[in-house]
């Protein structure tokens, strides 16, 4: 009997010192995760992990290798190992002490998969000690991952490409000039003046606009009479009024023969010295600087008269040709060739598109809204113009508009062989490279398309992809959009994002899941299910999102949620 008490004490000693000696367990109050749920940003997931080793938990012969991985449905992403070495082990990884414990900092960054949504941290933990190995099972360390910024493809969506614009002018403004000149002192209309070129054309010029069949509309005709500056003020004066009075007699009587109905305004100039000035400047005159120069000189138009006589007596070119260009009278049209109507655009497609120019028919595809209408007018100005780089980027505006990126892409890349430098073009680029993922191209594209309409929404956008939230809330500012509702809730500023979404006018499913996180990270709970409930009903594929979206954990074991996203 004494011999069976001495062996249960025995037995009892050594369960209590295999007790007291048992190694302590990792678990996740060993490891801090930043930030506490896993998010992507920029096609990234990034995570620092600092894990602790409790004392008396590395053997002193053992190592372990603790490796973070990211488990979601049907696969798992590893991160680096790290290897950890008891006191009494001759290798190369970080020495942990048996009695001490110790601490480590693991900074890891995992390529995000859209499965991720739904999905874990945990470490992995591997003991080696001598030849047996241990696997421990996988400590539960975080949730993730929190993807908010994928909307951004979604919100994207509402964001109109450019299109290249027309040249077309329903009223182009026209001038027609001609110039009657005159002898010396005199003031009637030579009819070898009228036989000259300037006149006949402009003459025939308002022939053209009398034609019933012609697009020509006028628009007055301003007479502007001279007199040379070598003459006497009073005299010039005079003189200067009688070739306005003559010329605008010569007009009427042709105004008149032709029945052609308009306004007419005659003015004079007593002397022309800005003339003067013009004609000697252009002349080959060796000494025309200082002639210039020297008249300058005089403020006084008599004084200046008589010195014009002086030098034209000694620079004959003076005499003979820059005067007598002087002493004229200017006959101005204006007048407005006119074009089609929008409507009769709109006719002449129907009849024949070859009869409209590429710039006619580039503005008729602003006339519609039926896209089918505007990829038949697009494709006739592409056809008929093979060299203009114009129809072929709005062709792509519209495949954009449909989600066919593809066709989208292959028109924009025949645009940019025509003009690689079209701003529009590379916008449009950009955001085609956008909806398909690949920032890093849009980002290129980018660079060339700093000067076209819409370049903000789009930086703003491809900031979001790179994960830059509060740059692309930045460049977003003033637009009402979803793009910047969704980079102001990645930048934490919601009270501007609840404020842009409420100022969106046409607000779609986007608008209201944003809402409905807006609300679920501010706590209130009732307005996030409303939201919600709006934005599943006006597009039910968002169930599936909903279903597992980290904005909304607060919301998971709420019966109404549940039942929004069954």
């Amino acid at each position: 009997m004494k011999t069976l008490r001495l062996s249960l004490i025995a037995l009892l000693a050594t369960l209590l010192a295999a007790g007291c000696s048992k190694q302590p367990q990792l678990t996740s109050d060993h490891f801090t995760v930043t930030p506490q749920t896993l998010e992507e940003g920029g096609g990234k997931v990034p995570v620092v992990i600092s894990g602790r080793f409790p004392e008396k938990f590395m053997n002193r012969k053992s190592t372990v290798a603790v490796t973070p991985v990211l488990r979601y449905e049907g696969g798992e992403a590893r991160g680096e190992t790290m290897t950890f070495q008891g006191e009494k082990v001759r290798g190369n990884a970080r020495e942990i002490s048996y009695r001490l414990g110790g601490s480590y900092t693991q900074r890891e960054v995992f390529d995000f998969e859209p499965a991720m949504m739904h999905s874990g941290l945990y470490m992995r933990v591997v003991q080696q000690k001598g030849k047996k190995t241990t696997v421990l099972p996988d400590i539960y360390v975080a949730p993730g991952v929190l993807a908010t910024s994928t909307l951004a493809t979604r919100a994207a969506a509402t964001i109109r490409p450019t299109l290249s614009t027309d040249n077309y002018q329903y009223a182009i403004a026209q001038q027609q000039e001609a110039q009657i000149h005159y002898l010396l002192a005199k003031a009637d209309v030579r009819q070898s003046e009228v036989q000259g070129r300037s006149v006949q054309d402009f003459l025939q010029t308002l022939r053209q606009i009398k034609a019933e069949d012609t697009g020509y509309a006028i628009d007055g005709i301003t007479i502007s009479a001279y007199a040379s500056p070598e003459g006497k003020l009073d005299f010039n004066r005079q003189l200067a009024e009688r070739r306005g009075g003559t010329s605008e007699q010569f007009l009427r009587s042709q105004l008149d023969s032709l029945g052609l109905q308009t306004s007419v305004t005659t003015n004079y100039t007593a002397e022309d010295w800005e003339g003067f000035q013009q004609l000697v400047a252009a002349s080959d005159i060796q000494d025309k600087d200082v002639i210039l120069r020297v008249l300058s000189m005089y403020e006084d138009p008599e004084e200046r008269e008589r010195q014009v006589r002086n030098i034209s007596a000694a620079y004959g070119e003076l005499a003979d040709t820059v005067l007598p260009a002087l002493r004229r009278a200017r006959m101005i049209i204006n007048y407005n060739i006119i074009g089609r109507s929008d409507d009769e655009i709109l006719a002449q497609f129907n009849t024949d598109p070859t009869k409209l120019n590429v710039e006619e028919l580039i503005y008729g595809g602003t006339l519609t809204n039926d896209a089918a209408l505007q990829r038949r007018i697009y494709q006739a100005a592409a056809t008929q113009n093979p060299s203009d780089y114009r129809p072929l980027n709005n062709l792509a505006t519209l495949a954009y508009q449909q989600g066919d990126y593809a066709q989208a892409s292959n028109l924009l890349t025949r645009a940019r062989a025509l003009k690689a430098d079209a701003a529009e073009v590379n916008l449009n680029s950009a955001l085609v490279s956008l909806a398909q993922g690949r920032s890093d191209e849009a980002e290129d594209f980018l660079t060339r398309a700093t000067a076209a309409k819409g370049y903000a929404q789009a930086l703003g956008n491809l900031q979001i992809s790179q994960g830059k939230f509060r740059q692309a809330a930045q460049s977003l500012t003033g637009a009402n959009t979803n793009s910047t509702a969704l980079a102001q809730v990645l930048a934490g500023d919601y009270s501007n994002a609840a404020g842009t979404l409420a100022a969106i006018t046409t607000p779609d499913a986007t608008t209201d899941y944003l809402k409905a996180i807006v609300a679920a990270r501010i706590g209130k709970h009732n307005d996030a299910l409303s939201a919600l409930r709006t934005a599943l009903a006006a597009d039910p594929t968002l169930k599936q999102r909903a279903a597992t979206d980290l904005e909304f954990v607060t919301l998971f074991n709420d019966a109404t949620f549940q039942s929004l996203v069954r």
